[in-house]
Protein backbone atom coordinates (compact mmCIF):
# COMPACT_ATOMS: atom_id res chain seq x y z
CA UNK A 1 0.00 0.00 0.00
CA UNK A 2 1.24 3.20 -0.94
CA UNK A 3 2.96 5.16 2.35
CA UNK A 4 1.49 8.31 1.49
CA UNK A 5 -1.55 9.61 3.32
CA UNK A 6 -3.49 12.56 2.54
CA UNK A 7 -5.47 12.36 5.18
CA UNK A 8 -4.79 13.75 8.76
CA UNK A 9 -3.17 10.96 10.96
CA UNK A 10 -5.73 12.13 14.04
CA UNK A 11 -8.93 12.56 11.48
CA UNK A 12 -10.83 9.78 13.39
CA UNK A 13 -8.74 9.89 16.68
CA UNK A 14 -10.86 8.19 19.40
CA UNK A 15 -13.22 6.76 17.28
CA UNK A 16 -14.13 3.27 16.77
CA UNK A 17 -14.65 1.48 13.35
CA UNK A 18 -16.11 -1.98 12.77
CA UNK A 19 -15.14 -3.49 9.46
CA UNK A 20 -16.70 -6.48 7.95
CA UNK A 21 -14.72 -8.46 5.24
CA UNK A 22 -11.64 -7.04 6.59
CA UNK A 23 -9.17 -9.95 6.30
CA UNK A 24 -8.52 -9.11 2.48
CA UNK A 25 -9.12 -7.34 -0.38
CA UNK A 26 -11.01 -4.05 0.07
CA UNK A 27 -12.01 -4.63 3.70
CA UNK A 28 -8.33 -5.10 4.80
CA UNK A 29 -7.61 -1.82 2.28
CA UNK A 30 -10.28 0.08 4.13
CA UNK A 31 -9.48 -0.95 7.67
CA UNK A 32 -5.35 0.01 7.25
CA UNK A 33 -6.42 3.13 5.91
CA UNK A 34 -8.98 3.87 8.80
CA UNK A 35 -6.02 3.01 11.26
CA UNK A 36 -3.83 5.17 9.80
CA UNK A 37 -6.08 8.00 10.50
CA UNK A 38 -6.42 7.42 14.08
CA UNK A 39 -9.14 4.63 14.15
CA UNK A 40 -9.52 1.92 16.71
CA UNK A 41 -10.49 -0.72 13.90
CA UNK A 42 -12.54 -3.53 14.66
CA UNK A 43 -11.67 -6.15 11.98
CA UNK A 44 -14.17 -8.52 11.52
CA UNK A 45 -13.81 -11.72 9.11
CA UNK A 46 -15.09 -15.25 8.67
CA UNK A 47 -11.87 -16.65 8.22
CA UNK A 48 -9.76 -16.59 11.85
CA UNK A 49 -6.41 -16.83 10.12
CA UNK A 50 -7.19 -13.97 7.50
CA UNK A 51 -9.00 -11.67 10.14
CA UNK A 52 -5.95 -12.34 12.71
CA UNK A 53 -3.12 -11.79 10.10
CA UNK A 54 -4.89 -8.66 9.18
CA UNK A 55 -4.81 -7.24 13.05
CA UNK A 56 -1.60 -8.12 12.93
CA UNK A 57 -0.62 -6.41 10.49
CA UNK A 58 -2.55 -3.26 11.67
CA UNK A 59 -0.50 -3.26 14.91
CA UNK A 60 2.60 -4.21 13.68
CA UNK A 61 2.19 -0.38 11.55
CA UNK A 62 1.42 1.43 14.12
CA UNK A 63 -2.52 0.86 14.69
CA UNK A 64 -4.88 0.18 17.14
CA UNK A 65 -7.20 -3.15 16.01
CA UNK A 66 -9.10 -6.09 17.41
CA UNK A 67 -10.19 -9.35 15.64
CA UNK A 68 -13.69 -9.96 15.59
CA UNK A 69 -14.91 -13.53 13.76
CA UNK A 70 -18.15 -13.47 12.26
CA UNK A 71 -20.09 -15.59 9.89
CA UNK A 72 -22.65 -12.99 8.29
CA UNK A 73 -23.96 -15.95 5.92
CA UNK A 74 -25.78 -17.45 9.30
CA UNK A 75 -28.88 -16.41 10.96
CA UNK A 76 -27.65 -14.90 13.82
CA UNK A 77 -24.03 -14.24 12.52
CA UNK A 78 -25.25 -10.36 12.80
CA UNK A 79 -26.77 -10.29 16.40
CA UNK A 80 -23.40 -11.78 17.61
CA UNK A 81 -20.98 -9.39 15.64
CA UNK A 82 -23.14 -5.88 17.06
CA UNK A 83 -23.00 -7.57 20.56
CA UNK A 84 -19.42 -8.06 20.14
CA UNK A 85 -18.34 -4.96 18.46
CA UNK A 86 -20.72 -3.07 21.40
CA UNK A 87 -18.46 -4.77 23.94
CA UNK A 88 -15.16 -2.72 22.67
CA UNK A 89 -16.84 0.40 23.04
CA UNK A 90 -19.41 2.58 21.32
CA UNK A 91 -18.63 2.02 17.58
CA UNK A 92 -19.08 5.70 15.32
CA UNK A 93 -18.27 3.77 12.23
CA UNK A 94 -19.49 0.76 10.33
CA UNK A 95 -18.09 -0.20 6.89
CA UNK A 96 -19.82 -3.44 5.83
CA UNK A 97 -17.13 -5.05 2.92
CA UNK A 98 -17.79 -8.67 3.69
CA UNK A 99 -19.41 -10.45 0.57
CA UNK A 100 -18.58 -14.39 -0.27
CA UNK A 101 -17.14 -15.62 -3.35
CA UNK A 102 -18.19 -15.00 -6.51
CA UNK A 103 -16.24 -17.91 -9.00
CA UNK A 104 -17.58 -17.43 -12.69
CA UNK A 105 -19.25 -20.59 -12.56
CA UNK A 106 -22.19 -19.08 -10.81
CA UNK A 107 -24.40 -17.84 -13.10
CA UNK A 108 -28.38 -17.96 -13.87
CA UNK A 109 -28.25 -21.12 -14.71
CA UNK A 110 -25.83 -22.77 -12.33
CA UNK A 111 -26.19 -20.60 -9.05
CA UNK A 112 -27.36 -23.23 -6.13
CA UNK A 113 -29.94 -22.01 -3.49
CA UNK A 114 -27.31 -22.63 -1.07
CA UNK A 115 -25.04 -20.15 -3.26
CA UNK A 116 -27.97 -17.76 -3.42
CA UNK A 117 -28.62 -17.61 0.16
CA UNK A 118 -25.07 -17.01 1.84
CA UNK A 119 -24.81 -13.92 -0.82
CA UNK A 120 -28.22 -12.87 0.18
CA UNK A 121 -27.72 -13.32 3.69
CA UNK A 122 -24.08 -11.66 3.92
CA UNK A 123 -25.34 -8.45 1.53
CA UNK A 124 -28.44 -7.51 2.34
CA UNK A 125 -29.91 -9.47 5.52
CA UNK A 126 -26.73 -9.37 7.56
CA UNK A 127 -26.15 -5.99 6.29
CA UNK A 128 -29.27 -4.35 7.06
CA UNK A 129 -30.01 -5.95 10.63
CA UNK A 130 -26.29 -5.13 11.49
CA UNK A 131 -26.85 -1.41 10.01
CA UNK A 132 -29.90 -1.27 12.37
CA UNK A 133 -28.25 -2.34 15.49
CA UNK A 134 -24.93 -0.59 15.13
CA UNK A 135 -26.99 2.54 13.94
CA UNK A 136 -29.58 2.19 16.58
CA UNK A 137 -26.87 2.18 19.79
CA UNK A 138 -25.00 5.16 18.00
CA UNK A 139 -28.22 7.14 18.70
CA UNK A 140 -28.27 6.03 21.92
CA UNK A 141 -24.68 7.02 22.94
CA UNK A 142 -25.69 10.49 21.13
CA UNK A 143 -23.03 9.32 18.10
CA UNK A 144 -23.08 11.39 14.78
CA UNK A 145 -21.86 7.90 13.23
CA UNK A 146 -21.03 6.83 9.50
CA UNK A 147 -21.80 4.24 7.82
CA UNK A 148 -20.68 2.67 4.22
CA UNK A 149 -22.03 -0.39 2.26
CA UNK A 150 -19.79 -1.62 -0.44
CA UNK A 151 -21.82 -1.94 -3.25
CA UNK A 152 -21.02 -2.63 -7.04
CA UNK A 153 -21.19 -1.42 -10.72
CA UNK A 154 -23.09 -4.49 -10.47
CA UNK A 155 -26.63 -2.72 -8.79
CA UNK A 156 -27.29 -1.66 -11.97
CA UNK A 157 -25.40 -3.49 -14.76
CA UNK A 158 -25.87 -7.08 -15.31
CA UNK A 159 -22.71 -9.18 -14.28
CA UNK A 160 -23.85 -12.64 -15.01
CA UNK A 161 -24.15 -13.49 -11.50
CA UNK A 162 -27.97 -12.92 -10.67
CA UNK A 163 -27.36 -12.87 -6.94
CA UNK A 164 -24.36 -10.88 -6.55
CA UNK A 165 -25.89 -8.19 -9.09
CA UNK A 166 -29.30 -8.56 -6.70
CA UNK A 167 -27.63 -8.64 -3.71
CA UNK A 168 -25.90 -5.36 -4.35
CA UNK A 169 -29.08 -3.76 -6.05
CA UNK A 170 -30.33 -3.89 -2.77
CA UNK A 171 -27.63 -2.57 -1.09
CA UNK A 172 -28.19 0.61 -3.10
CA UNK A 173 -31.71 0.62 -1.31
CA UNK A 174 -30.46 -0.03 2.19
CA UNK A 175 -28.42 3.01 1.78
CA UNK A 176 -31.26 5.16 0.86
CA UNK A 177 -33.32 3.56 3.49
CA UNK A 178 -31.53 3.59 6.67
CA UNK A 179 -29.97 7.19 4.88
CA UNK A 180 -33.44 8.27 5.34
CA UNK A 181 -33.96 6.96 9.09
CA UNK A 182 -31.15 7.49 10.57
CA UNK A 183 -30.70 10.91 9.19
CA UNK A 184 -32.03 13.04 11.70
CA UNK A 185 -29.98 11.70 14.33
CA UNK A 186 -26.86 13.15 12.25
CA UNK A 187 -25.87 9.63 10.80
CA UNK A 188 -24.66 9.26 7.57
CA UNK A 189 -24.92 6.62 5.37
CA UNK A 190 -23.47 5.95 1.87
CA UNK A 191 -21.88 3.20 -0.54
CA UNK A 192 -18.79 2.85 -2.38
CA UNK A 193 -19.67 1.27 -5.94
CA UNK A 194 -15.92 -0.17 -6.85
CA UNK A 195 -15.11 -0.94 -11.00
CA UNK A 196 -12.94 -3.88 -11.49
CA UNK A 197 -10.68 -4.40 -8.44
CA UNK A 198 -8.15 -7.34 -8.65
CA UNK A 199 -8.54 -9.83 -5.56
CA UNK A 200 -12.35 -8.69 -5.38
CA UNK A 201 -13.85 -11.27 -6.69
CA UNK A 202 -14.13 -10.78 -10.25
CA UNK A 203 -11.35 -12.99 -12.39
CA UNK A 204 -10.67 -12.77 -15.83
CA UNK A 205 -8.43 -11.24 -18.10
CA UNK A 206 -7.67 -7.82 -16.49
CA UNK A 207 -5.34 -6.63 -19.11
CA UNK A 208 -7.97 -6.69 -21.56
CA UNK A 209 -10.13 -5.05 -19.48
CA UNK A 210 -8.35 -2.33 -18.55
CA UNK A 211 -8.21 -1.15 -22.36
CA UNK A 212 -11.88 -0.69 -21.72
CA UNK A 213 -11.25 1.75 -18.51
CA UNK A 214 -10.80 5.49 -19.67
CA UNK A 215 -9.00 6.18 -17.06
CA UNK A 216 -6.94 3.05 -18.54
CA UNK A 217 -5.92 0.73 -15.81
CA UNK A 218 -7.69 -1.38 -12.77
CA UNK A 219 -8.87 -0.18 -9.71
CA UNK A 220 -7.43 -1.49 -6.23
CA UNK A 221 -8.62 -1.61 -2.77
CA UNK A 222 -6.23 1.13 -1.96
CA UNK A 223 -8.46 3.20 -4.59
CA UNK A 224 -11.20 2.83 -2.50
CA UNK A 225 -10.10 3.16 0.98
CA UNK A 226 -9.17 6.64 -0.69
CA UNK A 227 -12.79 7.11 -1.57
CA UNK A 228 -14.27 5.72 1.57
CA UNK A 229 -12.03 7.94 4.29
CA UNK A 230 -13.70 11.26 3.19
CA UNK A 231 -17.16 9.57 2.76
CA UNK A 232 -16.77 8.67 6.46
CA UNK A 233 -15.29 11.84 8.05
CA UNK A 234 -17.32 15.14 9.48
CA UNK A 235 -14.66 16.88 8.64
CA UNK A 236 -14.46 16.24 4.50
CA UNK A 237 -17.99 15.81 3.15
CA UNK A 238 -20.53 16.44 6.43
CA UNK A 239 -23.45 17.02 4.24
CA UNK A 240 -23.53 13.76 1.73
CA UNK A 241 -25.94 10.49 2.68
CA UNK A 242 -27.49 8.41 0.99
CA UNK A 243 -25.11 8.04 -1.97
CA UNK A 244 -22.86 5.65 -3.80
CA UNK A 245 -20.05 7.07 -5.24
CA UNK A 246 -18.88 5.15 -8.60
CA UNK A 247 -14.69 4.55 -7.97
CA UNK A 248 -13.52 2.63 -11.20
CA UNK A 249 -11.61 5.40 -13.29
CA UNK A 250 -14.73 5.68 -15.95
CA UNK A 251 -15.25 2.14 -15.96
CA UNK A 252 -19.17 2.38 -15.75
CA UNK A 253 -19.26 4.67 -18.90
CA UNK A 254 -19.29 1.97 -21.32
CA UNK A 255 -20.91 -1.45 -21.02
CA UNK A 256 -17.87 -4.22 -20.55
CA UNK A 257 -19.48 -7.64 -19.72
CA UNK A 258 -20.35 -9.93 -22.62
CA UNK A 259 -23.73 -11.35 -21.16
CA UNK A 260 -24.39 -14.82 -21.18
CA UNK A 261 -26.78 -16.94 -22.09
CA UNK A 262 -28.63 -20.44 -21.55
CA UNK A 263 -26.10 -21.71 -24.00
CA UNK A 264 -23.10 -20.92 -22.32
CA UNK A 265 -24.45 -22.94 -19.02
Amino acid sequence: MSQDNPYPADLFAGEVALVTGAGSGIGRGIAEWLARCGAMVLASDLDPARGEAAVAALRAAGGRAEFLQADLASENGHAALAEAAAAQGPVAMLVHSASPPRPERQTVGAVTAAEWDAMANTNLRSGFFLARAIGQRMVQAGLRGRMIFIASLHAETPRNLPHYSAAKAGQVMLVRELARYFGPAGIRVNGVAPGAIPGGGFQGDFAALARKVPMGRVGSAEDIARAAIPLLSDRCMPYVTGAVLPVDGGLALGNWIDPASALDD
